[in-house]
């Protein structure tokens, strides 16, 4: 009996052991175009008005696993039927900036917003295979320094769709740090020691247009 109950315990420490890995294989990476929007960029400006609520009634979160930031999406509107570039629902996890999300809102307005920019990718830097408009606040900030924040987040990065739980945090709304808490692509998990983040990189040009804001589909 003693022998049994010793192999059925083992057992039970080697499935846990393999619990991330089994999450893991069930994951898929993308080269996402990562933008940023807000309160004073969504639809309606100067709001937290979400299209797909699922576990928030607006936009929001803290990047945990448990609590992900919303993130918007691109979607096709054809025959009446609004279908998502990705379910709502789906978590996702961004190394650069150690946060996970969850899609709960669409970019793009209009009755044909499959020729907006987040579902074609057309004006998304060249190599991206999908485009990710993160919830970044900007509530307690004036309109220009959340626009910079956002700016300061626009480029390719390493996306996770599906993520293992076990990633890396560091919690609170994109905007806290002014978006200039970056780590880069390399994945960290949360029980890795954690390198401090490489350098912020130049403020982008001023000039820059701001084309690509998730917005509330009615």
């Amino acid at each position: 009996m003693k022998t049994k109950r010793l192999k059925a315990a083992l057992l039970a420490v080697a499935i846990v052991a393999l619990v991330p890995g089994l999450a893991r294989a069930a994951e898929t990476s993308f080269t996402a175009y990562t933008t940023g929007y807000g309160w004073w960029d969504n639809t309606p400006a100067g709001s937290l008005d979400i299209s797909n609520p699922v576990i928030h009634s607006q936009a929001g979160g803290v990047g945990t696993y448990a609590d992900p930031i919303t993130l918007a999406v691109g979607h096709v509107i054809r025959n009446g039927v609004d279908t998502l570039d990705f379910p709502a629902g789906t978590r996702w996890y961004i190394p650069n900036l150690r946060r996970y999300f969850i899609v709960e809102d669409t970019c793009g307005d209009g009755p044909t917003p499959q020729n907006g920019p987040c579902h074609s990718l057309a004006q998304a830097d060249p190599g991206a295979q999908v485009w990710l408009d993160l919830f970044v606040d900007g509530s307690t900030m004036s309109h220009s320094a959340s626009n910079a924040c956002e700016d300061a987040i626009t480029a390719n990065h390493l996306a996770i769709e599906n993520p293992a739980s076990d990633y890396a945090v560091v919690a609170g709304p994109i905007a806290s740090a002014g978006c200039s808490n970056q780590f880069g692509d390399a994945i960290t998990t949360a029980g890795m020691s954690t390198p401090p983040p490489p350098p912020s990189p130049p403020p982008p040009p001023p000039a820059k247009v701001h084309h690509h804001h998730a917005h509330r589909h009615h």
